[in-house]
């Protein structure tokens, strides 16, 4: 039985990165505007002008893969609450402010990003394993995942929404670009075939293998983590609009120990102590590609800094405050974050991007459906 063991939690291993702060929420002064009740989605177009190109098959592709993580929902939470199945541990649903720079250069003033505007906004840290109970020490993805509040301009969601989400986890590059590797490895993490656990670094290949490894790590504070978006987005419309990537980080330095002897939840833990004696600082950072070489289709190689830097265009403000109750982590369980709240400004591209669209409101149905939940944005 031993030898099993190693490659199953492989196959979870990878399957924590595989879809990055799927859901997310908070504040009770919300009302439901959506309905469970799933509707046909339209594929997004692509845009050639900034070197978008769909895969063959990609469409039914995103389907087949949303189709095999809602079976597996399914059986894992058939007589239980439905998690989200990836990034279902969060550490805390916190209230902040998102305020952008008083001044901007003229090619970052684009959607929301409007200088002097201040948004409220909730956060969401979290784990990336799709077990709800590891250890925080344990090596894992964390996720950051924004939602800004009162956006106006055309939303790119299927919802009455004026939400704009950023999607982020600490790692810059995603383990997968082509559609047809990434639906081999879902079929693979997904079966109860040992033969199948052993091909899953066949199916990510040598280059995704070590990105899905590498994409786990260990942190002593969420609000110390530097986190990036891995795929990028449009900044802009018109002929001006350009690809960038997007990236938070603390504006300070310091960074605490991890405890000698950590408890099962120290990131919370360490979220709770930090909001309980200061404010938290974090900046927002926008990237915008400078050559055709970075390829908005390939999110597994990373756009170097040195060759194209970050911009921050925000600060992002965590008040004091007591996060940590049922009522707001309950609420919390209930919103959806998906790259496509978003401006269309802020339209999300690649291949990666575009099959979220279908995998994103698929399991979010499927989850709110599961525990007799409405669907909700606040």
């Amino acid at each position: 039985m031993h030898n099993f063991k190693r490659p199953m939690r492989l196959g979870l291993i990878f399957h924590i990165i595989l879809l990055t702060g799927v859901t997310t929420a908070l504040h009770a002064n919300t009302s439901p505007v959506g309905l469970n009740t799933p509707k046909e989605l339209i594929y997004p177009n692509i845009d050639p002008s900034l070197s978008e190109s769909l895969y063959p098959n990609e469409a039914a592709t995103a389907k087949q893969i949303a189709d095999i993580i809602e079976l597996s929902i399914r059986k894992q939470y058939a007589a239980d609450i439905a998690l989200r199945d990836a990034h279902p541990k969060a550490h805390g649903c916190v209230r902040a402010e998102f305020k952008i720079n008083e001044t901007l250069p003229q090619n970052l003033i684009q959607g929301a990003f409007i200088p002097g505007k201040t948004y409220q906004a909730w956060i969401r840290f979290s784990n990336g394993s799709s077990n709800a109970k590891q250890a925080d020490i344990k090596k894992d993805a964390r996720g950051m995942a924004i939602k800004l509040l009162a956006v106006s301009g055309k939303n790119l969601s299927d919802e009455a929404t004026s939400t704009q989400d950023f999607i982020m986890i600490n790692h810059p590059v995603f383990f997968a670009n082509d559609p047809a590797r990434y639906l081999s490895f879902m079929q693979d993490i997904n079966s109860d075939k040992f033969l199948k656990k052993l091909h899953i670094p066949f199916a990510l290949g040598a280059k995704g293998t070590w990105i899905a490894l590498n994409t786990r790590n260990k942190i002593s504070n969420p609000l110390q983590t530097r986190y990036w978006s891995m795929v990028p987005y449009q900044l802009g419309l018109g002929t001006n609009r350009q690809a960038v990537k997007y990236s938070a980080r603390a504006c300070s330095t310091v960074v605490s120990p991890i405890p000698a002897k950590p408890q099962q939840n120290f990131l919370r833990d360490a979220l709770r102590t930090s909001l309980q004696e200061i404010d938290a600082c974090m900046e927002f950072l926008v990237q915008p590609r400078t050559s055709s070489s970075m390829s908005v289709e390939d999110s597994m190689t990373e756009w170097k800094e040195d060759q194209a830097p970050f911009y921050k265009v925000a600060t992002i403000r965590i008040p004091q405050q007591v996060f940590d109750t049922p009522e707001q982590n309950k609420f919390c369980e209930n919103l959806s974050f998906t790259p496509w709240h978003a401006l269309a400004e802020h339209k999300p591209l690649g291949a990666i991007n575009r099959m979220r669209k279908v995998i994103y409101d698929q399991i979010s149905r499927v989850r709110h459906e599961m525990n007799s939940t409405e669907r909700f944005e606040p």
